[in-house]
């Protein structure tokens, strides 16, 4: 896991376009129309865009992780808390066997406990991600109504997570993911 930068760019966008096909295979809606903007966010000076690379660069996830949880649907209390909210992830395809969303899901709780914040929290709007997300030890806390879509707001606590090296080196060694 790195900083995404703006040379990053076109492999972030190659790499949504790849899960777009395959959401779009399965007749599931993909980010085509936002493959371009959501790429350009790998520039964003806040560092908040992290990737999922290869040592030869290949990109092969990208997520955003920011300090601040969206205000909507959380407590007072909740909003409070010492946080990373997650949001974004997007994976390639041909690793899915490998679980890189994952790898950069646990690489996120792992991080929040080693900064020494509470909670790792993210949305999604499918009740296929909430299922994904729990295997990864997410608990959904609220479901809340977005204008015509239901958001599933999910979180868990922080904790250093044991063999973050041996899940690297599982994605790299003879390649179902969420």
């Amino acid at each position: 896991m790195r900083s995404a930068t703006a040379d990053d760019i076109p492999a972030v966008e190659e790499m949504i376009l790849a899960r777009s096909n395959w959401l779009e295979g399965r007749g599931l809606p993909s980010w085509r129309e936002r493959a371009a903007e959501l790429a350009r966010q790998a520039e964003n000076p806040d560092g908040d865009v992290w990737v999922l690379a290869e040592d030869d660069g290949r990109i092969i996830g990208c997520t955003t992780v920011q300090d601040q949880t969206p205000p909507w649907g959380w407590t007072e209390e909740e909003l409070n808390e010492s946080a990373h909210y997650l949001y974004s992830t997007v994976t390639d395809p041909a690793y899915r066997d490998k679980k890189p969303g994952t790898v950069m899901g646990l690489w996120v709780v792992d991080r929040a406990a080693w900064e020494g914040r509470t909670w790792v929290r993210r949305g999604c709007l499918f009740p296929e991600l909430v299922r994904c997300h729990e295997t990864e030890g997410f608990k959904v806390l609220h479901e809340v109504q977005r204008t015509h879509t239901k958001v599933y707001l999910m979180g868990r606590r922080a904790e250093r997570i044991a063999g973050m090296d041996e899940r690297y080196r599982a994605l790299w060694t003879s390649s179902s993911e969420c």
